[in-house]
């Protein structure tokens, strides 16, 4: 199991392995295996999960563009009932969203009881990519830290469980699906002009996702750095963790007051 990152860590994403195929001796073959071990467990456990209304789960995928955000959520999730988990997908912010506070449209697709909400992006592109672009001061954009973190903790005294995922891939990863969107005419409707613009800051990216790591990784809210780089392993140690999560509430289906033995159907 991949471990969390301890709050007020010292985090260097640089000096992190995006690889890291040695995680599972048995590679690929034996991670898809287990993968479809735990897309089962994840279906029983969320259809628990839902019925039982006693808790709520926000998963968070941050990571740089090609990290795979979309193939984690389509790969992982694969077996669930779609009725009891929404994602949301945080772009850039309209007009409207910019009237309001930075977390008004995050609050608003927060999970409710029983519910998994995944997002895409989150709130944390209102540190990152403000702070890469220059978008606004950094006596705006450094409060956001402390913002964050009472949101989070503010959601979790309500009830929610939260899980982030950092994404890590390298930046030659990164160029190879780059060119494969360019390249394939079946991935060509994901190449976005802006992903370029986003690789010429690639640097300043790391250090922001260092600062993100290092000050919002908390007891109640952890982020957990994934490597990326091969699909297979992304998917099963992000699998591995929401599983293991939800194991530990024992779930148990809600009990009924009535003797099944007592009805006739007739």
């Amino acid at each position: 199991m991949i471990s969390p990152v301890k709050p007020a860590s010292r985090i260097k994403l640089s000096k992190i392995d995006s690889d890291q195929s040695e995680i599972v001796p048995g590679g690929k073959e034996e991670s898809v295996r287990e993968l479809q071990e735990l897309q089962e467990k994840l279906a029983d456990l969320q259809e628990r999960f839902y019925v039982s209304r006693a808790h709520k789960l926000l998963i968070v995928l941050q990571g740089m563009d090609t990290s795979g955000k979309n193939g984690t959520i389509r790969d992982v999730f694969r077996a669930v009932n779609p009725q009891g988990v929404n994602v949301a997908s945080f772009k850039k912010p309209t007009a409207d969203e910019l009237s309001h506070d930075f977390l008004w449209r995050i609050h608003r697709c927060a999970p409710g009881d029983g519910e998994i909400v995944i997002f895409d992006r989150s709130h944390y592109e209102d540190i990152m990519a403000v702070r890469v672009h220059e978008l606004k001061p950094p006596s705006v954009w450094k409060k956001r830290f402390d913002h964050i973190r009472d949101f989070e903790k503010m959601l979790v005294d309500e009830g929610t469980i939260i899980l982030k995922f950092l994404l890590h891939i390298d930046a030659a990863t990164q160029r190879e699906r780059l060119e494969s969107r360019l390249r394939e005419p079946a991935k060509r409707w994901k190449f976005d002009a802006s992903d370029i613009e986003a690789r010429r800051h690639w640097d300043d990216y790391l250090k922001a996702y260092d600062d993100v790591l290092n000050r919002t990784s908390t007891a109640d809210a952890p982020w957990y750095i994934i490597p990326s780089n091969r699909k297979w392993l992304r998917n099963l140690l992000v699998a591995r963790v929401i599983v293991d999560q939800l194991q530990r509430l024992k779930l148990e289906f809600p009990k009924i007051d009535l003797d099944p033995a007592s009805v006739s159907l007739d």
